[in-house]
C-alpha cells in the first residue's frame, strides 16, 4: 500500500522552500488531473493543512470538474481549492489574481503523439500561449513551464555521462517524423517561455524532466515503466517492443515537484533548468531488468520482441547536466530501485 497523501505531506513539511512567497498568494496548475499537476497541487494543499502563513489559492485547470473532484476526493474549499474548467488551449481566465503558474497540461502517451500529432501539438504548443498571456494580463511573479528531457531529442551519438547534456546542448529532431509533435512542441513552447520573458517581462522558466514516474500513474498507463511494474508484479515476463539500447535518466515524482517548485520561486526569468536523477541513468533494457529482479519470486525475464511501427521515439542518448538545478538548492531523493520499490507498492493497492 502506498499512501499518496502522506508523501505529499511530509514533503510540504520537509521541503526547503521559501515558502513565504506564496503564503495568501494564488497559483493556478494547468494540468491539475495529471500525475505531475496532482502531485504539485497535493503538495500546496497539504502545506496549508499544516496552517502555517496565510494559507494558498491553489486553482486548478480541469476538463472535467465532475472527476476532478473524484480525483482530488478528501479535499476541498477549507483547503483552499478551487476549480477552473476548460482546455489549456482556450480554457476562460479565473477571477481575481493569479500570482503563480505551474504549467503542466499535455499530452504524455507516445501512441497518443502518433495517431493524434495535431491535436498533441495544439496543446503544447497554443496552451502554453495561452498560459503566458495570462501570466502577463495578471501580472504573475512567476510561471514554470514542465517541458521535457525530449528536448535534447537524439542527444548523443553514444551511451555514456560524457559529455553530459548542459542547458545549452539541445540535438537533433527531424521535424518530418509524425511523433515529433511532442518534441518539437515543446521547443516551441520553451521559445515562447523565453520570448514572453525577454519581451513582456514575464517571469517564466522552463525545467526539463527527465521521464518522470512514482505512485500516482493511471492504474492502466501504457507507458513502458507502468508496464514493467505491472508484469513484475504478476510475475510475467517484460517484453520490450525496441531493443532497449536508448539511455536516459528518471526522476521520482515529488522530485520533480520539488524541482519545479524551486524554479518557479527562485529561477532565472527566461532560463531552462534540467532536472533528473544522476544516478538512475541507464539504458532501457537495463531499467527493465533492474526491474524483472524487483519481482516476488524473482522469476521474470525481460525479453525483445521488436516492433519496427511502434510509436516510441528514435534511439538516443541523454545524460542530463543536472547542476544549475542544483545550485538552487535541489537534491533528488529517489534511486531508480525505490522509484519502483514506490510504484510497484501503489499499483498493488
Amino acid at each position: 500500500m502506498f499512501d499518496l497523501t502522506a508523501e505529499s505531506r511530509e514533503q510540504a513539511r520537509a521541503l526547503s522552500l521559501p515558502w513565504e512567497k506564496l503564503e495568501g498568494r494564488r497559483v493556478l496548475i494547468t494540468g491539475a488531473t495529471g500525475l505531475i499537476g496532482f502531485a504539485c497541487a497535493r503538495l500546496l494543499l497539504e502545506r496549508n493543512r499544516l496552517g502555517e502563513g496565510a494559507p494558498i489559492g491553489v486553482v486548478c485547470l480541469v476538463r472535467d470538474e465532475a472527476r476532478a473532484w473524484k480525483v482530488f476526493a478528501g479535499y476541498g474549499e477549507a483547503d483552499g481549492l478551487e476549480f477552473a474548467v476548460g482546455a489549456v488551449e482556450g480554457f476562460p481566465w479565473p477571477e481575481g489574481p493569479v500570482d503563480y503558474i505551474v504549467h503542466a497540461a499535455c499530452p504524455t502517451a507516445s501512441r497518443f503523439f502518433a495517431e493524434h500529432p495535431v491535436e498533441t501539438a495544439d496543446a503544447i504548443v497554443l496552451g502554453t500561449r495561452r498560459v503566458l498571456e495570462l501570466a502577463r494580463a495578471k501580472g504573475s511573479s512567476g510561471v514554470v513551464y514542465a517541458s521535457s528531457m525530449e528536448a535534447y531529442g537524439d542527444g548523443n551519438e553514444r551511451p555514456g555521462l560524457e559529455p553530459l547534456l548542459d542547458e545549452s546542448r539541445v540535438g537533433y529532431v527531424d521535424p518530418m517524423r509524425v511523433r515529433s509533435c511532442y518534441p518539437e512542441g515543446k521547443r516551441m513552447a520553451e521559445q515562447y517561455c523565453c520570448a514572453y520573458a525577454s519581451e513582456y517581462g514575464v517571469p517564466a522558466m522552463v525545467v526539463r524532466l527527465a521521464q518522470t514516474f512514482g505512485p500516482g500513474i493511471p492504474k492502466a498507463d501504457a507507458r513502458l515503466f507502468a508496464l514493467c511494474a505491472r508484469n513484475a508484479l504478476a510475475g510475467e515476463d517484460i517484453v520490450l517492443k525496441t531493443t532497449g539500447v536508448s539511455t536516459r535518466m528518471y526522476l521520482y515524482t515529488a522530485d520533480a515537484v520539488a524541482a519545479l517548485m524551486t524554479v518557479m520561486l527562485a529561477g532565472k526569468p527566461g532560463a531552462a533548468y534540467n532536472a533528473a536523477n544522476p544516478e538512475t541513468y541507464s539504458s532501457v533494457r537495463e531499467m527493465a531488468e533492474m526491474v524483472a529482479q524487483l519481482a516476488p519470486g524473482g522469476a521474470v525475464e525481460v525479453r525483445c520482441d521488436i516492433d519496427p511501427d511502434a510509436p516510441f521515439p528514435p534511439e538516443h542518448h541523454l545524460p542530463l547536466d543536472v547542476s544549475r538545478l542544483r545550485a538552487l538548492g535541489w537534491e533528488p531523493t529517489q534511486d531508480l530501485p525505490g522509484m519502483y520499490r514506490n510504484l510497484m507498492a501503489y499499483l498493488e493497492d
